[in-house]
C-alpha cells in the first residue's frame, strides 16, 4: 500500500491499517459507517485516526487513491507478466471486480462523489490507469482477439461490473461465473452483432466529466449521477 512520505514505520502502519479497514466497512456496511468503527477494526484508538484523517471526506479520498494505486498496479502487472494483450485485459478485468470498483461509487451521495474524483492529487494516477488500459485494449482488437465494436467506454463499464447475490449463494464464485461470461463475450471470434455503436475513448471522456454541484448548493436533474462509474475516470475537462 503506497502511503505519504515522511511518516514514521509505526504512523505508516496505523495509516494502512485504517484506511484498509476503512475500505471494507464501506463497502459492506456504506460510507456513513460510524469512524469508531473503522478505528476499531483497525486495532488503533480513535485518536490515531482523526490525527491522520479528520474527517470523514478526507478517509474517503484516501481510500479512493489506494484503490486507483491497486489498479493500476493491477494493470501493469497484468501488462508485464501475461503472454498477450487479451490475457493482460481478461486478467485486469477480473482483478478489477474483485476490487469492487463499482460497490463504493455506488454508495457514495453523487455530489460527494463528483467532489472527490475531481481533486487534483488522483489526475496522475487516474492517467496511468486510462492509458494502460487504452493499451491493453488496442493491442487486443489489433491481435484479433478483441471484437472490433468493443471500445474504452465499454470496457470502463465491465470495470464497474457488480453482481447481487441473494443469501445462501456463494458471491465469489457467483462473480467468478459471471466474470467469465462477460469476457467470452468480448471475444472477436465469438461475437454477436450489439446493438448501437461502441463507446469510444471520446465517448468515455465525456462520459465520465466532473460535473459539480452549483455553488448556492441547487440539484438538478441528473446532475452529478455517480453509480457504478469508477474512481478513475473522472475529469473536470474533456482532453
Amino acid at each position: 500500500m503506497a502511503v505519504e512520505k515522511g511518516l514514521r514505520a509505526d504512523a505508516r502502519r496505523n495509516r494502512d491499517l485504517i484506511v484498509a479497514a476503512a475500505q471494507e466497512l464501506f463497502l459492506e456496511q456504506g460510507v456513513d459507517v460510524p469512524l469508531e468503527e473503522v478505528a476499531r477494526r483497525a486495532g488503533v484508538g480513535v485518536g490515531t485516526l482523526y490525527r491522520r484523517f479528520p474527517d470523514r471526506d478526507a478517509l474517503l479520498r484516501a481510500v479512493g487513491v489506494e484503490s486507483l494505486r491497486r489498479l493500476a498496479d493491477l494493470a501493469e502487472t497484468a501488462w508485464r507478466e501475461e503472454p498477450d494483450a487479451w490475457h493482460a485485459l481478461c486478467r485486469f478485468l477480473r482483478g478489477s471486480v474483485a476490487l469492487r470498483l463499482g460497490v463504493l461509487p455506488a454508495k457514495l451521495e453523487p455530489h460527494l462523489h463528483q467532489r472527490l474524483r475531481a481533486g487534483p492529487d488522483l489526475h496522475e494516477i487516474r492517467q496511468q490507469v486510462i492509458a494502460g488500459v487504452l493499451r491493453m485494449i488496442e493491442r487486443a482488437r489489433a491481435d484479433g482477439a478483441l471484437r472490433a465494436d468493443v471500445g474504452p467506454g465499454d470496457i470502463a463499464l465491465l470495470m464497474t461490473l457488480n453482481v447481487y447475490t441473494p443469501p445462501g449463494l456463494h458471491d465469489e464464485q457467483a462473480m467468478e461465473r459471471v466474470v467469465e461470461l462477460v469476457l467470452d463475450g468480448l471475444r472477436a471470434d465469438r461475437a454477436s452483432p450489439l446493438p448501437g455503436a461502441p463507446l469510444n475513448e471520446d465517448d468515455l471522456r465525456r462520459y465520465t466529466a466532473v460535473r459539480l454541484p452549483p455553488a448556492d448548493g441547487t440539484r438538478h436533474e441528473g446532475a452529478g449521477t455517480a453509480a457504478s462509474v469508477p474512481e478513475w475516470q473522472g475529469e473536470t475537462e474533456c482532453s
